[in-house]
């Protein structure tokens, strides 16, 4: 006689077993990140303290395996005769082991992502990479499997795993009794797992409880790197998903805020306006870390930095800054900033629906009202990293990516890429410089630079040619500078050069080393400089004045004297007094923000102060001032940067980022 096949009463045992299983592939995920990250955390991570993050981990782990196996658990506890079919059993363990290594899949490449952002992967990263083709993908993904073997393994190994320890089994039920106490035992379970799991995923079971969030993380840390230790991917992704990430704060009345600071801009100057080109050079990870003029005292006045030229054009006739930062931590973060005036506050801009509200910035002040050419360059692929989306928008009359490069007969094509992201920068830095020799002035114009990016390698011409450094990235460095260098020995030559004012800057930092660069102020110290060859005043290294991103674009106009009132949350970096400039960015490991003014750094949870830095003089964030600090300049920084994030909010929220002219 045939046997029949069904779920015994083990069948909760097999799913607890189950569970455990995905619980240990979690933990060794969670190891496998901090082995990799040990950089980030071996200076102050005990040993009782890692066992702490890890314990907490576990906290975050129960809502995204739970989601996770969702179908499985219904499966196994819904008292459906399916079951007792072996097939049943077969498409179960397929589930099983396919979600599972899809989610520790995720925590393995966040071992590789997280020193880049700075915080776990969340639901935003499907926008951010939304725009790239399947090919492109590809390439980028099969670099990063080649490179990271030891982590495609460690995959290999644990989807193994899920397939070879899946339970429970089918069993045979031999007697009538036995379905009698199938289905008592079926809906027992299931009528007590159905609380368990809602309290789980909830992360509590009183009514004070609301689900737990990836900022939840924070109370379990000393310091906001560590809640890459506590979170995990799967979690971070579910709870960002069709999240609106701009709310609206009532922290005071509009009248009010408006009186501690307005975005809106006012020409005050009188002076006519003064019709310069614009060029603004956005490089790759060029932070402050790499550059040799900002790291003069740096390890006794020992490090040189990868940036020689660089160094040379800021002593010789340029204006920059001592503490200039950055407003975010990736480069879809850092356009918007540079080139608009946009902070960038909870989630990238234009990954939310706010992009598709109407915005401005230099291009389009410049071009619209007062009849300039303006272009983007980008030796990616035209579309990547949504940058092409990102010009049109904010007034950009031409782009020119790889397809234009290739089509130009006076350079060699796709024998010029680099075989990930984009042409090498020398050669697309030429073809910038050709290409402004051909637009009609003025012109405003912007380059975002692409070599200095993982993988880290450099034209095979040049192997060997610049220094290592300490970390992949900084021979990188090198050979952008030296790129950096042979554009502007074309572009001197050209007509239009000592009509331009330059704006060189980053789009964000990455692989600091030194402890003041790791620091959450450290990991937004980027240089802006300001070059105009035939404007000799334009020189100095200004050593009090805050300044960031956001404040390139009004001061840009400003220097123009543009006439017009624009929408800028930025401030002009060359006028008025030092005590007017501030930094405001938002710390993703911590989802909180950092305000800078004065002496002090502050970070704000969104409802309270929670640390102060005298960042001038305790410039590794060793001593929380916070009790100590002057009370009028706390109540002072804490009001206007109140005032600053209500009405972004508020602006972001009701589309209300232009001016009509």
């Amino acid at each position: 006689m045939k046997r029949r096949f069904s779920i015994s009463s083990s069948t909760v045992a097999g799913l607890i077993w189950d569970l455990l299983v995905v619980y240990c592939a979690y933990t060794l995920c969670r190891v496998a990140f901090l082995a990799l990250n040990w950089s980030l955390y071996a200076g102050t991570l005990t040993f009782g303290h890692t066992l702490e993050l890890f314990g907490a981990g576990l906290l975050f782990d129960t809502p995204a395996i739970l989601y996770t196996n969702a179908v499985i658990l219904l499966m196994f506890l819904l008292p459906l005769h399916w079951k007792e079919h072996p097939v049943y059993y077969r498409v179960a363990r397929w589930i099983y082991t396919i979600v599972n290594s899809i989610a520790v899949y995720m925590n393995l490449m966040d071992c590789v992502y997280f020193p880049f952002t700075g915080k776990r992967t969340t639901a935003s990263v499907f926008a951010e990479f939304g725009n790239e083709s399947t090919g492109e993908m590809l390439k980028i993904f099969g670099g990063q499997f080649l490179s990271h073997w030891y982590l495609v393994l460690l995959a290999a190994l644990v989807t193994w795993a899920f397939w070879k320890l899946f339970r429970p089994r089918p069993e045979q039920v031999k007697k009538p009794a036995g379905l009698a106490r199938y289905y008592v035992l079926r809906l027992l379970a299931l009528v007590v797992a159905i609380p368990l799991c809602i309290g789980a995923i909830r992360g509590g079971f009183t009514k004070a409880t609301r689900p737990i969030t990836i900022s939840n993380a924070n109370q379990y840390v000393n310091r906001p790197a560590e809640t890459g230790i506590v979170l995990n991917t799967p979690f971070s992704i579910f709870r960002t998903l069709k999240k609106t990430p701009f709310v609206v704060p009532d922290y005071m009345s509009d009248e009010e805020a408006a009186v501690l600071y307005t975005p809106l801009h006012q020409p005050n100057d009188g002076a006519p306006f003064t019709p310069r080109n614009v060029v603004v050079l956005i490089l790759e990870s060029y932070s402050k870390q790499h550059i040799g003029f900002y790291n003069q005292t740096l390890r006794n006045g020992t490090y040189k930095g990868f940036t020689p030229f660089l160094d040379s054009l800021i002593t010789q006739g340029a204006m920059t800054f001592k503490y200039s930062y950055a407003n975010g931590r990736k480069s879809i973060e850092g356009m918007p900033s540079v080139l608009s005036s946009l902070p960038n506050f909870v989630e990238p801009l234009f990954l939310t629906p706010a992009s598709l509200n109407a915005m401005s910035g230099l291009a389009r002040e410049l071009g619209e009202n007062k009849g300039y050419t303006t272009a983007f360059f980008h030796g990616a692929q035209n579309g990547s990293m949504g940058f092409q989306a990102f010009a049109r928008a904010t007034g950009f009359e031409r782009y020119y990516g790889r397809d234009e490069f290739n089509a130009d007969p006076n350079f060699h094509g796709d024998a010029d890429f680099d075989g990930t992201w984009a042409i090498w920068d020398e050669e697309f830095f030429q073809f910038f410089a050709e290409q402004l020799g051909t637009l009609q002035e003025p012109f405003m114009t912007a380059l975002f630079s692409a070599s200095s990016h993982d993988p880290f390698v450099v034209p095979e011409k040049y192997q060997g040619r610049f220094p290592q450094g300490e970390r992949p990235l900084q021979q990188c460095i090198a050979y952008t500078d030296y790129a950096l260098k042979r554009f502007f020995e074309t572009a001197s030559r050209q007509p239009w050069f000592n009509n331009t004012l330059f704006v060189i800057t980053a789009d964000h930092v990455s692989q600091q080393i030194d402890p003041f660069y790791c620091t959450t102020l450290g990991n937004y110290c980027v240089p802006i400089i300001l070059y105009a060859p035939d404007d000799p005043s334009l020189h100095g290294y200004d050593e009090e004045r805050v300044v960031e991103q956001i404040d390139i674009m009004p001061t840009v106009l400003n220097y123009l004297h543009y006439d017009q009132p624009y929408i800028a949350f930025g401030l002009d970096m060359l006028n008025g007094t030092a005590d007017e400039g501030f930094a405001l960015h938002w710390l993703p490991e911590s989802s909180s923000y950092e305000y800078v003014w004065g002496d002090y750094a502050l970070q704000f949870d969104g409802k309270q102060v929670t640390s102060a830095y005298a960042f001038r003089t305790d410039s590794t964030f060793s001593n929380n001032v916070l009790g100590t600090m002057p009370t009028a300049t706390r109540n002072r920084m804490e009001r206007h940067m109140k005032s600053v994030i209500q009405q972004y909010m508020q602006r972001m929220t009701t589309d209300n980022l232009t001016i009509k002219h």
